[in-house]
């Protein structure tokens, strides 16, 4: 696959509390760390999405008086899955997973820094009309085709890709540089999705 300098790499949450041992832990998460580091010196234009919930954050479990971790609430934006507290502002939680190599990137968009609202999608918050600044960022470089990996393929990764869709970027997902939560087959519905939205998705021998 010839990569261009009209292409970005968008590694999406690639942080601890992802990753094994983390609060909010995708299994295998830690296992992209090494095929995003590979992808990227292919890459020009590498950029970071980065968790950065306060402690208070509407989407934590704890919060809710009788809730537990991944039951659901009613907002006025729509249906919220509850999280364990993860990627709390400051929080070793919230950094970089230690080996991934962040010197390629020439930005980091942090998400979900709004009390009321959490944000899967590295351009829009889950309201669909808060932006993170992303998009803007994305035209103005004048980048036609966005490739996606991170965490976790079935929440971020997905709303991710499927937001750069609809804002008429070509996207590609790279399946082996992304690991699912899988919550009621989410994972499934993910794939589903990104067929219909004409999403691509390519494996690493892509890249070799």
């Amino acid at each position: 696959m010839k990569i261009s300098d009209r292409d970005v790499l968008l590694a999406i949450d690639v942080q601890n509390d992802f990753c094994s041992g983390g609060a909010l832990a995708v299994p295998g998460g830690e296992k992209v760390v090494p095929a995003i580091n590979r992808i990227a010196q292919r890459f020009g234009n590498m950029v970071l999405t980065q968790d950065w919930h306060p402690r208070d954050h509407v989407s934590f479990a704890p919060n809710h008086v009788g809730k537990q971790p991944f039951q659901t609430i009613e907002l006025d934006y729509g249906t919220q899955v509850l999280w364990p507290a993860h990627c709390v502002q400051g929080s070793s939680g919230a950094e970089f997973h230690r080996d991934l190599d962040v010197t390629r990137a020439s930005l980091v968009v942090r998400k979900g820094f709004r009390r009321g609202i959490d944000s899967y999608s590295a351009l829009f918050e889950n309201d669909k009309r808060t932006p993170t600044g992303l998009l803007g960022y994305l035209r103005e470089r004048e980048l036609k085709t966005v490739f996606v990996a991170g965490l976790a393929l079935d929440f971020c990764v997905r709303f991710s890709a499927e937001d750069a869709r609809k804002a008429g970027f070509e996207v590609v997902v790279i399946e082996e540089a992304c690991r699912g939560i899988d919550l009621d087959g989410s994972v499934t519905a993910t794939h589903r999705s990104f067929r219909q939205c004409g999403i691509s998705v390519v494996g690493l021998e892509a890249f070799l």
